[in-house]
């Protein structure tokens, strides 16, 4: 199989059971920003992360690929794409409990900063909040069928992604950064 097919050359990309559509159209820079956001976690994995940090991205990799999948798909009920459930936002929020209780508690606004693994995610943080962003804009048009759980899922990602980047720091000996008012 040819991983090229010219079929997207006229600036069209098809999606999932459904018609062709420009590729700047809402959902593409849903799905396509979700892609973005893997690959940056991606990136954040090739640094050497804590043990328990490294096996969240893991997953959640994964689940961005099933976030992906719904995304690209006109009616994912219909097509049986709808495969977050609350268990995927209840995790993240147990991951982002357990690291937190290994933290000084935050008492000012901190800069994304710190050892290389911490910026890597605060990078990955950021890519999250846009990706979710345009998940927002995708689900406020007319006739688009979005889970909410996409949303809650993305929003809990990007806490997530905020505490493991001190957690790294943390657990690396790096001092948050705190933000100093002008």
């Amino acid at each position: 199989m040819k991983i090229y097919t010219k079929t997207g050359d006229s600036g069209q990309t098809g999606l999932f059971g459904g018609p062709r559509v420009a590729k700047d159209d809402p959902r593409i820079e849903a799905y396509g920003t979700v892609d973005e956001l893997n690959a940056a976690l991606g990136a954040a994995r090739a640094e050497t992360q804590p043990v328990e940090i490294e096996a969240c991205l893991q997953r959640v990799q994964n689940e961005l690929f099933s976030i992906g999948s719904e995304l690209a798909t006109p009616r994912p009920a219909e097509k049986g794409m709808i495969l977050l459930n609350d268990g995927h936002v209840a995790y993240l929020e147990q991951a982002i409990d357990s690291l937190e209780a290994q933290l000084p508690p935050l008492t000012q606004f901190v800069l994304p900063a710190g050892n290389r693994a911490a910026t890597a995610l605060h990078i990955a943080r950021g890519v999250c909040r846009r990706a979710e962003r345009r998940v927002v804009t995708l689900g406020q048009l007319p006739g688009v069928e979005l889970s909410p759980r996409i949303v809650w899922y993305l929003n809990r990602l990007s806490d997530y992604l905020f505490v493991a980047a001190r957690a790294a720091n943390h657990l690396a000996g790096v001092p948050d950064v705190p933000w100093v008012k002008p």
